[in-house]
């Protein structure tokens, strides 16, 4: 048991958020009996801000500066996030000290059975830039409208007619008890957002009661795939205008990872495949030397990769 008598945990007040940070509560509690966590919820500057796409706005640290903030002050012994909306590089003095079991990557569409049955011209809500050169690579004759929110707030604004359809995370779904209201799209066709599925535990790096404690809630497997494709990710330069699709499947030992580059129209598509060990970072990092070589003007514009490779 910590010496302190009960933990704060940070978390964003959306309701799925408070959803993910219920469910690492509850598995600290269970992995430690007796334990007491409190969650104390603030409201992101990501949250505060829907009329805009994210990336014209400040990007992901939207999600993470107040919960940072928060930390480093200690006034929170840790925080929980969705990995995808979690900055590449972070504040050397925080760690993710825990991830907890992947849960479903794929995306989900709302609003039609298939793309296919959507008509022309129909109008696609999202205003993720890997989402849109999706949806025009595989319907160049319709449409992507911007539409941002909490999960109720996109499924309100579809219902109030300013989409014909629109994609959201299924984890996310699941997590709200919402598994059924769409059509899950194939995630080896359609690849998912680096991280998607799984929710990190941040705490400081200075902290060793706290990640020893969150060190028996971490799934392994799925901590080994996000921090590959967090490795691509960092060697491709991307960042929140950068359209990038990644799937990474874990095998014992191996992992197998494929990802594509997009032109934001979604008329060119760069794709490669890499099958490394667990723990090497550079067979991400050459993979994304490979998908940057091969990529025309139109992808290259939207990474920066270290050193300009």
């Amino acid at each position: 048991m910590p010496d302190r008598p009960r933990l704060k945990l940070g978390t964003r007040r959306s309701p799925l958020a408070l959803a993910q940070a219920n469910e690492a509560r509850g598995c600290l509690m269970a992995a430690h009996p007796g334990l007491e966590v409190e969650l104390v919820p603030v409201t992101a500057s990501g949250d505060k801000v829907q009329d805009r796409p994210l990336a014209d706005i400040g990007g992901k640290a939207l999600w993470t500066k107040e919960l940072d903030a928060w930390l480093l002050a200690g006034e929170i012994d840790f925080a929980v996030h969705s990995l995808k909306d979690v900055e590449t590089l972070r504040p050397p003095e925080l760690v993710i000290a825990a991830v907890l079991q992947r849960e479903d990557v794929r995306d989900c569409l709302i609003g039609a059975v298939s793309l296919d049955d959507l008509p022309s011209g129909a109008r696609i809500g999202t205003s993720a830039p890997r989402r849109a050169a999706l949806a025009l690579r595989a319907r160049p004759d319709c449409r992507v409208v911007g539409i941002r929110g909490n999960v109720a707030t996109r499924l309100a604004k579809l219902a109030a007619g300013e989409a014909d359809a629109t994609l959201l995370a299924m984890a996310g779904l699941n997590r709200l008890g919402m598994k059924h209201v769409g059509t899950p799209l194939d995630a080896h066709t359609w690849l998912p957002a680096p991280g998607q599925g799984a929710i990190a535990i941040e705490c400081r790096a200075g902290d060793a009661e706290m990640r020893a404690l969150l060190g028996l809630i971490d799934h392994a497997p799925s901590h080994h795939a996000v921090l590959a494709e967090r490795a691509l990710l960092a060697a491709l330069g991307g960042n929140c205008h950068s359209p990038i699709g990644v799937l990474t499947e874990t095998d014992g030992e191996m992992l197998t990872m494929t990802a594509a580059l997009l032109s934001p129209d979604g008329s060119e598509e760069v794709r490669g495949t890499a099958r490394f060990a667990t723990g090497d970072r550079a067979a991400p990092h050459a993979l994304a030397a490979d998908l940057l070589g091969r990529a025309g003007p139109a992808i290259r514009q939207h990474f920066d990769p270290p050193g300009g490779s």
